[in-house]
């Protein structure tokens, strides 16, 4: 017990009073957000599989997990156009009100659900009722769940994307600050989730069915932005924040920017992640493991639970056991972040756990038995924990190790543009495998009389071997890391802020457009060296109030965030991937679906496919990155995702 209680009490006197009051109630506004987020993902997904079913009744033909992968993956891809929109937005409003705004809105596009399904017909399920049959089911096309999802992942992405952002306003540019808050953040967030599945599972879809059951997700929203309200922002003045917004380009000029310089972005990313040995390896350990994650929780969890388990509301007992999982690993990282230094064991850890999944080919459960679903829940939740520890040590290891490299490209930050590459190929990946895979677990079902034995053999045992060997083998690539528990990988020790390595350094780690003090040469790049050695929080304070008082033109230059040079961040990083990982992603599938090809034309019903493209990197590099100190991002949700997440 000695060790957890020294690292809580260190934590909490690394903060200041205001600071440790804006974190508490982030946090609680992010619980609120998680919990009716997860009644919102889990009953709607549960819906749409039972509505699908139903209408495999009249059509004879099985769509179901098909519209489910296609309905979660645009989903997914629309939460990246939300980031885009939501990009200028904050430079120019206080982050916290942007961000409860944002959840507003979301909390309205949550609503268009159930006023559809009431407006034709839609009732509570009637006590009593029997489990498979869903006439109280609002009479519409089922399809058309799939654009008022979309609608619903533009606002998710603008609400996940501040929610990367508003770390730094509430406790400056200091390192360790922002790693403690991320780890302290990601644990009640997913404790929150873990509630929220389970909730969902247990009370509100058995009392409210499934087409209801997500009535609580506008009142949580609204209650989770009441709280964001009154997180009190001690960043820019509002005379300076007038300021520097009066050279800004209009909104509809700021976003169109951005996807102009959205190729330069990409293309600075791959070139980083494929021409260096000690970023190579992130692609597969990062984006890819990303894809397995989310695999499990949104087609493998939902399959299980229809075709095994009889019950698709299961799948939200499952998927807690999962987030219970995340929530062990951020917490294990939390307490033990001394003990294992980089994130090579963590992976190797991730990669095995993945081939936990070979029991379910042969594992015939029950039906109507909800004690299988809490086994496969305890049997997911490891599979999470090594993904949830990996996931937050690699995020570490990501930002530190980019943050030290200088950007060749004079728009485009290292961190912004590899973060966002990686990213963007995981929404590729999963755009392509989730509708695919889908497809292909329909046929076998439609085949065997609902049976998925022999399609979760492939989907689940076949892929997650695949690629538990992508990324067991690229743990050994960095030099370095054939030791089991590495101290050091690419021979570079990242145990230390960058200030403490070289104050003036720092101001070479990013460029942004119009900001001088980005250059070492510059004079007033030295003679604010010595004050990076204190806070960066005030540091940046200093320099709006210089700006503003007519002092420093570097700080005024600073404050400019000149044409859409913040929203590169945000937009610049997706369309090459969609190009490599079409045909990359494409020929990997290719060998999982391996009986897709051997099915009858005429059984194959119809498959539309959405080439949606990714921009988060804002998310990486904050709105007020030309500001002065380091930003580091909230890696926990990077997943997300998100809403996830």
């Amino acid at each position: 017990m000695v060790r957890p209680i020294a690292v809580v009490r260190e934590t909490w006197h690394i903060y200041t009073p205001l600071e440790r009051r804006n974190i508490a109630i982030y946090i609680a506004g992010i619980m609120m957000y998680k919990f009716g987020l997860e009644a919102f993902n889990g009953s709607v997904i549960a819906l749409a599989t039972n509505r699908y079913d139903e209408l495999e009744k009249t059509t004879h033909i099985s769509i179901t997990f098909q519209r489910i992968g296609v309905l979660t993956g645009l989903n997914q891809a629309f939460q990246c156009v939300g980031s885009i929109l939501i990009a200028p937005l904050i430079k120019r409003y206080p982050t916290k009100n942007v961000l409860a705004c944002a959840v507003l809105i979301f909390g309205f596009m949550s609503s268009l659900l159930l006023i559809l399904d009431a407006a034709t017909g839609g009732r509570f399920v009637p006590r009593g009722w029997p489990k498979d049959d869903f006439s109280y089911y609002g009479k519409y096309n089922t399809d058309s769940m799939i654009p008022i999802f979309c609608v619903c992942g533009v606002v998710y992405g603008m609400v996940e994307l501040i929610r990367r952002v508003i770390p730094r306003d509430l406790v400056g540019g200091n390192v360790q600050k922002l790693r403690r808050m991320d780890a302290l953040v990601h644990i009640f967030y997913e404790t929150s989730g873990t509630a929220g599945a389970f909730c969902t599972a247990l009370a509100l879809i058995p009392r409210f069915g499934n087409n209801f059951s997500f009535i609580i997700t506008p009142i949580f929203f609204a209650a989770a932005a009441i709280l964001w309200y009154f997180i009190h922002e001690e960043s820019i003045p509002r005379e300076t924040r007038a300021l520097s917004t009066e050279n800004q380009p209009n909104y509809v000029k700021a976003v169109i920017s951005g996807f102009y310089l959205f190729f330069e972005s990409v293309g600075t990313g791959a070139k980083l992640i494929f021409t260096h040995r000690k970023f190579i390896w992130l692609l597969p350990g990062y984006a890819i493991a990303l894809y397995a994650h989310r695999y499990l929780e949104n087609a493998i969890a939902p399959a299980v639970a229809r075709r095994y388990l009889g019950n698709s509301a299961w799948s939200q007992i499952i998927v807690g056991g999962s987030n219970f999982g995340e929530l062990l690993g951020a917490l294990f990282v939390f307490m033990f972040t001394n003990a294992v230094q980089t994130p090579i064991p963590w992976l190797r850890l991730d990669a095995i756990t993945l081939l936990i999944v070979w029991y379910l080919p042969y594992w015939h459960p029950p039906q109507n038995d909800v004690a299988q679903a809490w086994i496969v829940a305890a049997t997911f939740l490891p599979i999470s924990f090594g993904w949830a520890a990996g996931d937050v040590s690699l995020a570490a290891y990501i930002q530190a190790s980019l943050a030290r490299i200088e950007s060749k490209s004079q728009n485009v930050s290292a961190l912004g543009a590899v973060m966002a590459f990686l990213y963007s190929t995981y929404i590729v990946i999963y755009a392509i495998a989730s509708a695919c895979l889908g497809t292909y677990i329909d046929r076998i079902s439609d085949r065997d009389n609902d049976e998925i034995h022999g399609a979760i053999f492939n989907v689940a045992g076949v892929q997650f071997t695949v690629i538990a060997v992508l990324g067991l083998t690229s743990t050994f690539v960095p030099k370095g890391a054939f030791s089991f528990n590495p101290k050091m990988i690419s021979e570079e020790a990242l145990d230390m802020d960058i200030e403490d390595e070289d104050d003036d350094e720092d101001e070479d780690l990013e460029y942004v457009p119009g900001a001088r003090g980005h250059s070492k040469e510059s004079d007033e790049s030295h003679e604010m060296a010595p004050e990076a050695e204190g806070d960066p929080a005030k540091l940046q304070r200093k320099d709006a109030a210089r700006a503003h008082g007519g002092g420093s033109s570097m700080a005024m230059e600073r404050m400019s965030l000149e044409g859409a040079g913040l929203e590169t961040g945000a937009l610049r990083c997706c369309i090459l991937a969609l190009a490599a990982m079409c045909s990359q992603g494409a020929v990997w599938l290719a060998a999982l679906v391996q009986g897709l090809a051997a099915t009858p034309p005429s059984a194959k019903p119809e498959l539309h496919f959405h080439p949606i493209l990714t921009a988060y990197s804002v998310a990486f590099n904050g709105p007020r990155a030309s500001m002065g100190a380091d930003i580091v991002p909230d890696s926990a949700s990077y997943y997300a995702s998100s809403p996830h997440g």
